[in-house]
């Protein structure tokens, strides 16, 4: 029997699983090692100072060597209002980490400048005081200035040009009130932008919701190129580079990171060249072939990307790209924060007929009349074409799970009893403990 531990909120689920039917345990190259138990975080804790001089270092290490670009501090002299975007709760940004050497590079020539960290929310919603305090630490929190962004607040937009899909494209006025602007974040395989990081800062972290409703219409969605890993021939990613240029972010720092959220590489400089190294790094550690299975049994990563249902649908696309069609994927998410987006549940409660009816009704939706969360329902219908879901939560009521047409079990144990009604008890299995973190090939 295989136990494999499986990332869920804060901590971890065991699936039991015997062997003769694994066919294979599909991990990142960074992030093989099981999650910790909390009697090793509190180790890893004593050890934590040493672990953050290391990933500063890092950081440090890339601020100094800029990539196609002058070095933040020359770019921040004589500026009075700097940007910098940082992303919201959900996104495991380690900013304690990065923002203060942000700010202090910044500082170096340019002690006068005001700065302001603006939240992009992109279409979620506003972050909590407690979630910016878990971001970013108290301290460092009470000693600068932060503004969130939303998206549906047309007050605070300006249009500044016209994406190359057509579509206005519509900022925070803060980004074009800026004399300069820079962006924070991390890369990450992303189901349909192809990668996190670099120039989705702009779009959709701080762009207006009739831009970011232009970005994701059902055609860019349905595009072949709207896939992890791919940027190139990536209709939403041009329109998000375009909208990044635009905007004129100047410098951004990205990271790399863990299993445990701690950097493994940081990349700083051109907003394109630099996200582009970063995005090469990530492919050679996250690409992995596929091991076709009857079940496989995957997850967001935990927390803080398992916090609703419109989050783990990422998750549930690794399990879509090597399940077998008419299999079951199992989606490990605690979704304590319940589906994640009203629009998004109710594409699929109140529409008769399935995932083929969302599907039909999605796809005849013009760009120009795209829908909120439009998108996620798009590609959520997409994977339940192909496969049946269970999803795993005690966290979540389990009836909203049902009426979004999945099933949902308490336990891992429980959700491999259900599969197994469905394709036998002989069936195979694949297992992928971080669905976000790879890139499957055929």
């Amino acid at each position: 029997m295989a136990i494999i531990k499986i990332p869920y909120a804060k901590t971890y689920l065991e699936a039991e699983i015997p062997a003769e039917r694994l066919l294979g345990v599909l991990t990142a190259k960074e992030q093989g090692r099981p999650p910790e138990d909390s009697a090793a975080s509190e180790r890893r804790d004593v050890h934590r100072e040493c672990d953050d001089e290391a990933q500063q270092i890092l950081v440090r290490q890339a601020l100094g060597r800029p990539i196609g670009t002058k070095p933040l501090a020359e770019l921040a002299r004589n500026k009075r209002q700097i940007v910098i975007i940082t992303s919201d709760h959900t996104r495991p940004v380690p900013s304690r980490i990065t923002a203060p050497l942000l700010v202090n590079e910044i500082r170096a020539t340019n002690p006068a400048a005001e700065i302001i960290f603006l939240i992009a929310t992109g279409f979620h919603r506003a972050s909590t005081r407690a979630e910016l305090t878990d971001k970013f630490g108290g301290e460092f929190l009470n000693s600068i200035r932060v503004a969130m962004h939303d998206c549906r607040d047309d007050a605070n937009m300006v249009k500044i040009g016209t994406l190359p899909s057509g579509g206005d494209l519509v900022i925070n006025r803060l980004v074009t009130e800026a004399d300069l602007l820079v962006a924070e974040g991390f890369i990450e395989p992303h189901f349909f932008a192809g990668f996190s990081g670099g120039r989705k800062s702009v779009l959709p972290g701080v762009a207006s919701r009739v831009t970011v409703l232009a970005n994701h219409s059902a055609d860019f969605i349905a595009h072949a190129n709207s896939r992890a890993g791919v940027l190139k021939g990536n209709l939403l990613h041009a329109d998000m580079a375009y909208a990044a240029d635009q905007a004129g972010l100047a410098f951004i720092l990205n990271v790399a990171i863990d299993a445990g959220g701690k950097i493994i590489k940081a990349f700083a400089g051109h907003p394109h060249l630099a996200h582009e190294e970063g995005c090469r790094f990530v492919l050679t550690m996250a690409a992995v072939q596929a091991k076709p299975a009857d079940i496989v049994i995957t997850s967001n990563g935990g927390h803080p990307l398992d916090q609703n249902l419109y989050q783990a649908v990422k998750g549930m696309t690794a399990g879509e790209a090597t399940v077998r069609p008419g299999g079951v994927i199992i989606m490990c998410a605690a979704c304590a924060d319940g589906h994640g987006g009203e629009d998004f549940y109710r594409w699929f409660a109140d529409t008769p007929g399935g995932a083929a009816a969302v599907a039909e009704k999605i796809l005849h939706i013009k760009p120009e009349d795209t829908l909120p969360d439009q998108w996620e329902a798009q590609i959520l219908a997409r994977v339940q074409r192909k496969a049946r879901i269970i999803v795993v939560t005690e966290l979540c009521n389990h009836q909203m799970i049902k009426n979004m047409h999945m099933q949902a079990a308490a336990t891992i144990a429980e959700a491999l009893d259900m599969a197994e009604g469905m394709v036998g008890k002989r069936s195979t299995i694949t297992v992928i403990p971080n669905g976000i973190s790879v890139v499957i090939t055929s």
